[in-house]
């Protein structure tokens, strides 16, 4: 395919959900489906692996000392992802097999910050089976807040595909005006936002940030039913006894850098969605307007940001503790 072509696949599934397990491995077959299509960048939605934490608004999540809520909150951890720990060493080694880049939304327990704490990131793996960035969500939205930890900008990062720049952003972060200024000021031309599953929520900001940035904007999102909850989840009655049929309806769908859909939201459909991409039309729309480049003045506005990745112990403390 001509370098300035790029088959992306949109990948619309549910998680098996609470079952890091179950679940790679139906990204993995996902992954290897993708690849028979000679697809070259496959995105899944936020926090698939495992799953997004729905019994939190179902169930009083804010219930203090609960017993319920701290059982279901164990499950959710031991379930999440430790990079560190080799978890999604299968997802890279078949995006170097299949020579294809790969945006995951996981739930993440990181190591860097003593191995317990949660956090909704998004990683994005190159065609050579690496892992350039993993992006915390800065700030998780309202009931999210009872099971994730804030992040920070280390993940805010731009990657090389072919003659695309592309970077990444979690769901409700896409309408936080200076993370979406910082990718642009990197050079991105291909935004991927990332969602649990709602078109409430990606029908309107997929094209506006489309329309700002002068971009391709792809979002993807999980579906998710009541029939995708395992029997052996913790107190599943309970569950049970709020939640809708659907959970989250799907919507992904794809903008073009004049703000119009190339893909509309796709709602109620499971499975993968494949499109190609023309870089040619991000030239086109940044005749008129680069808030980046031509359209800025950064003699008057600067954005500063801080990538440093926040963590509680430094190597500099342990020598200091040492002596």
């Amino acid at each position: 395919m001509a370098n300035n072509l790029l088959k992306v696949a949109l990948a619309q599934i549910s998680p098996v959900w609470g079952n890091k397990t179950k679940t790679l491995e139906k990204i993995e077959q996902t992954i290897n489906e993708a690849a028979t299509h000679k697809t070259e960048l496959t995105v899944f939605g936020e926090a698939l692996l495992p799953g997004y934490p729905f019994w939190v608004s179902l169930t009083n999540g804010a219930q203090f000392d609960s017993r319920m809520q701290k059982e279901l909150h164990a499950h959710y951890a031991r379930n999440a992802v430790v990079i560190e720990k080799g978890d999604l060493d299968m997802v890279r080694k078949l995006a170097k097999a299949h020579r294809m880049a790969i945006y995951l939304g996981i739930i993440e327990r990181p190591l860097d910050r003593g191995g317990h704490s949660l956090y909704c990131s998004l990683v994005y793996v190159d065609a050579d089976g690496d892992i350039r960035s993993v992006h915390r969500k800065l700030q998780p939205t309202y009931e999210e807040r009872l099971t994730w930890s804030p992040g920070d900008g280390h993940g805010l990062q731009t990657h090389p595909l072919k003659q695309f720049t592309v970077g990444g952003l979690n769901c409700w972060e896409n309408w936080m005006p200076l993370p979406r200024a910082t990718l642009y000021g990197m050079g991105e031309n291909l935004h991927v936002a990332v969602w649990p599953g709602s078109d409430y929520n990606t029908r309107d900001i997929t094209r506006f940030i489309a329309r700002e940035g002068r971009s391709f904007v792809i979002s993807v999102s999980a579906t998710m039913t009541v029939e995708d909850f395992p029997k052996d989840t913790p107190h599943l009655d309970k569950i049970f006894n709020e939640a809708p049929k659907t959970l989250a309806n799907g919507g992904s769908c794809i903008a073009g850098p004049d703000g119009e859909w190339i893909l509309e939201p796709q709602v109620d459909k499971q499975g993968i969605i494949y499109q190609t991409l023309d870089f040619n039309r991000v030239f086109e729309e940044r005749q008129n307007f680069d808030a980046s480049g031509h359209y800025s003045r950064p003699d008057v506005t600067k954005l500063y940001v801080n990538r440093e990745r926040q963590k509680t112990v430094w190597d500099q403390d342990r020598k200091n503790a040492s002596r």
